[in-house]
């Protein structure tokens, strides 16, 4: 090991002449020496490698729960965080605050630690890099969500972005729901669901600014105000029918009432009626109206 790199010694060597807590005692009560690592953020990752085989060896022997086996435990996740920092750095533009990101990334690396077996004949860092991504994405899916959604919906938000790629480098276009939802094996109903949630992954202030052609302007500045005239649209195309199925004079009258705003003395005038058999037929045919939209509804 180089001069560079921090140095690796056994307990007996760290406190010399005194017995140590980390002295740990093997399965059959042999005395085995522990290793001390100075700064084992600095050690080599070949180094690492090689120091986390043999603590892995050292793990499998002591008990659970001592001091030996914790010290051993421990010693692991700290030759190994740079794992975790190499895998956080792939998700440093989610804005999020890096350290955090390590936090979270350090549980899967304890989690990995805590599996692992030695027996499998596979690399630690291969084994341990699926453990903290997983949990570094967990994190992101179950806390980033601006406004909350089932997780059934989270993960369908996922799926819908992978399917919406593949399928786009495939079709050469974006792909239709159908399509959708044919791929990833589920209703259309299903896809529309998923693609509303999506809405709620991010949201954005009112205060926040945007650029228009005057310039910068606040988002609640350049927003459309709710236009309480579309709440008739749908009366309107309900009433159609109805009124074709009056009497033409009490169309007339209608119109005449509604449409050009006459007094029912006026209208009287113009077809040769009284006020009052006016107000009658009026009054009817409202009536009419009225019972009709609320059985339509």
């Amino acid at each position: 090991m180089t001069s560079a790199t921090p140095t690796v010694t056994t307990t007996e060597e760290a406190v010399t002449g005194e017995p140590s807590v980390f002295e740990g005692r093997g399965a059959d009560g042999a005395s085995q020496k522990l290793p001390v690592v100075d700064e084992p953020e600095k050690l080599a990752p070949e180094d690492a490698r090689e120091l986390s085989k043999s603590l892995f060896d050292r793990l499998a022997v002591l008990e659970e729960g001592t001091h030996e086996y914790q010290y051993v435990r421990n010693t692991l996740i700290e030759i190994n965080l740079t794992l975790v920092r190499y895998s956080a750095r792939r998700f440093r533009s989610r804005g999020d605050d890096m350290e955090d990101i390590v936090q979270v990334g350090t549980i899967g690396l304890i989690k990995a630690i805590d599996r692992f077996d030695l027996s499998r004949e596979v690399e630690f860092t291969t084994f341990a890099i699926p453990y903290v991504v997983g949990e570094i994405k967990r994190f992101f899916r179950d806390t980033t969500w601006d406004v909350r959604v089932p997780r059934r919906l989270q993960e369908m938000r996922m799926d819908l972005a992978r399917a919406n790629d593949k399928l786009t480098s495939k079709l050469g276009r974006s792909p239709r729901v159908s399509e959708l939802a044919e791929h990833l094996g589920v209703s259309e109903e299903e896809i529309v669901e998923g693609q509303v949630a999506a809405n709620g992954y991010n949201s954005s202030s009112l205060d926040a600014t945007v650029n228009d052609e005057e310039g910068e302007a606040s988002l609640a500045d350049v927003l459309g105000e709710r236009d309480e005239a579309m709440d008739l649209v749908e009366d309107f195309q309900a009433l159609k029918p109805l009124l074709a199925e009056l009497s033409e004079r009490d169309r007339k009258i209608i119109e005449l009432r509604f449409g050009e705003e006459l007094t029912q003395a006026q209208i009287g005038e113009q077809l040769g009626l009284s006020q009052m058999h006016v107000s009658r037929l009026l009054s009817r045919a409202l009536t009419g109206l009225r019972a009709g939209m609320l059985t339509s509804s």
